[in-house]
Parts: C-alpha cells; structure tokens; sequence
C-alpha cells in the first residue's frame, strides 16, 4: 500500500484519485507520520445480474432449447 502524507495529498488529490482509479491500489494517507484516512476504488456495482455474471457463466449450445429432450419428458 502507498504512502502519502495529507499535505501531499492535498496538492496532489485529482492525480491521486485517477491513479487509485486506473490501478486499484489503495493509498494511506498520513498526519504527522499517523494514519488519518484511506483513498480506496470505489466498488462498481451491476445495474442486473446478467451483469453481474458477465465472465463467470457460459452458455453451450442454444439457450432456447429445452434442458431436458423432449424424448424424456412424461406425460402427465
């Protein structure tokens, strides 16, 4: 984790905050050599949740068809 102290951070805060934004590293940010605050990447959240599974599901085959044939259902 980085280091900063809040003067520093002060001068240097839009800098920071698209740093922080593009790496995802947290950064420390420091008062007389203590720990005041953090400055951390705000977590982005899905609008749904197909979203949310963007990269974690994968379809096979064709997603209209049936899970199970037709050949196996039972007649009621």
């Amino acid at each position: 984790m980085k280091q900063i102290s809040a003067a520093e951070f002060k001068a240097r805060c839009l800098a920071l905050m698209d740093d922080v934004s593009t790496t995802g590293e947290t950064i420390l940010i420091t008062k007389r050599g203590k720990a005041v605050a953090q400055l951390a990447p705000a977590k982005q959240r899905c609008r749904n949740i197909l979203g949310s599974l963007r990269g974690k599901v994968k379809v096979k085959g064709k997603i209209t068809d049936p899970a199970i044939p037709p050949e196996d259902w039972k007649q009621g």
